[in-house]
């Protein structure tokens, strides 16, 4: 099969049995459903750039394991720090023209974290996990298949291992070793992208031990497999995508938005073709690692691609003010272009310093990740607050979009509307429409507070692990003693 364009995607889509919950009912039409809809929009972007002749190198590659085709970059396995720098740069670019979170980020660091580690497991235990996700990867490349990486757990009590927890389904685990396959339960929580999927991957959340080894599982399933089913995560200020009428401005960016959902397995049966790990506990806190090391280094491409559009909508919104001149604004804008090229340079930089694995395929430096998912734990944030600085008040204190256009007249001398006393007394620069300047003030609050901020803010501190994940990992890749020593040397201290 060729390369999907983003329309062939979406009727794709529709072929599915997916079981989709929202608001305690069952969506039947969930693809044309007004919440979820912008979310396919913009999966359906990584599509769509694929086919322009502009965007071919970044977003396509040469697949190692299809001799002679091309593949979309989001299933590829990376084959060079060039794969490594590509991959940064294709996220920062679809950040740009979605705004959002386009979701199969997670799917492709899932891919290279398994490849590499079921290799090691069949190295270590004579299994043969990694011939089957490689018989896996193909059939997804041939189909141009999107994939979730599924990997949250709901954790229950977080002081208690998952074979001690009250409720041992608050871990996924295997219920059933079959000599066809496994069964599992459980469920997977904040997953990004899940209903889009045509695929899901799932993978341990912890490191573990023999006791926890029927949660040390790793494997494949089709997203509308039988007793697995999705209940859609709210979102600020979803209800404004429900509304009829006069809304699209209301809702700030209409076209595109992120999704997440919990993804439940009432006794799934997983036959063995798709099962990559199933109690190999001693590989699950590899497994983790280098799918959190792989994830760490997306967000400095994806969460810049959304910062320039934020930082460009504060600029405007400044111009529509009548304040781009002012000094303390021009320097604010500085300090967010500083902030968001900061978070992407460390991107690049754990892609340059990235290595060969024992499979073949190449990971990021480990370190480096894990400073530049800190650094996105922190920086958009602040890049956050100076955009809702610059844009004022307004932001969150503007009538409905319905009472720009409402034709009901006030009860007053001058005979005026609704809607024209309020495109008189919200009126910026004279030569800006007051339409213009509550729309970019809607996308800054959609951006910054609303829908988009499962996409930019929120998930910039909670996705690819919180803050104390990253220095936990920071920690053991320090090499203190080694840093010590240098201090010894250079002090003339011998012991």
């Amino acid at each position: 099969m060729a390369l999907m364009t983003g329309e062939q995607y979406i009727e794709s889509l529709r072929k599915l049995n997916t079981k989709v919950y929202m608001f305690g009912e069952k969506v039947d039409n969930w693809v044309d459903h007004p919440i979820i809809r912008p979310s396919i929009n913009s999966v359906a972007m990584t599509y769509d750039l694929a086919q322009m002749p502009e965007y071919q190198d970044l977003m396509l590659a040469d697949s190692n394991i299809l001799p002679g085709k091309k593949v979309n970059r989001f299933t590829h396995l990376h084959q060079s720090t060039d794969d490594l720098i590509k991959k940064v740069k294709m996220q920062r670019l679809l950040g740009q023209k979605t705004a959002s979170c386009f979701q199969r980020c997670v799917g492709m660091d899932a891919f290279n974290a398994v490849y590499s580690t079921t290799y090691e497991i069949d190295e270590a235990h004579g299994t043969d996990y990694h011939k089957r996700f490689i018989e896996f990867l193909k059939m997804v490349q041939e189909n141009d298949y999107t994939v979730d990486g599924a990997m949250t757990d709901p954790k229950g009590d977080r002081g208690l291992a998952p074979h001690a927890q009250a409720d041992p389904d608050l871990f996924l685990h295997i219920v059933e070793y079959r000599e066809d396959g496994i069964v599992v339960r459980g469920a997977k929580a904040h997953q990004t992208g899940s209903i889009n999927s045509h695929w899901h991957i799932i993978m341990p959340t912890i490191a573990m031990k023999e006791e926890d080894k029927d949660y040390a599982v790793a494997f494949a399933v089709p997203s509308d497999a039988e007793g697995l089913f999705m209940i859609y995560g709210r979102q600020s200020c979803d209800w404004r995508k429900m509304l009829d009428g006069n809304n699209s401005i209301d809702v700030g960016n209409k076209q595109f938005g992120g999704q997440e959902a919990l993804v439940v397995f009432d006794d799934v049966f997983v036959p063995n073709e798709y099962v990559f790990m199933a109690g190999e506990y001693d590989f699950a806190g590899m497994l983790v690692e280098r799918f959190a090391g792989y994830h760490r280094q997306s967000y400095g491409g994806c969460k810049t691609g959304v910062g320039d559009v934020l930082i460009g909508a504060a600029a405007l919104a400044a111009e529509y003010n009548g304040a781009a001149k002012a000094s303390h604004v021009k320097d604010k804008l500085i300090e967010m272009v500083h902030l968001n090229e900061t978070m992407y340079s460390c991107g690049i930089a754990c892609s340059c310093q990235g290595s060969q694995t024992k499979s073949g395929n190449y990971e990021i430096d480990y370190m480096l990740a894990n400073v530049c998912k800190q650094n996105v734990t922190r920086f958009p944030y602040e890049i956050t607050r100076l955009a809702e600085d610059i844009a004022g008040g307004l932001m969150v204190t503007m009538p409905a979009e319905i009472d720009f256009v409402s034709k009901t007249k006030v009860d007053t001398k001058a005979g005026m509307s609704i809607g024209e006393w309020t495109t008189k007394y919200f009126k910026g620069v004279n030569a800006v429409s007051t339409e213009n300047r509550q729309r970019i003030l809607r996308l800054i609050e959609n951006m910054c507070l609303g829908t988009a901020a499962v996409g930019y803010r929120t998930e910039s501190l909670h996705g690819a692990g919180s803050p104390q994940a990253q220095r936990i990992m920071i920690s053991r890749q320090a090499n203190m003693p080694a840093k010590i020593s240098l201090a010894k040397i250079i002090a003339g201290i011998k012991e």
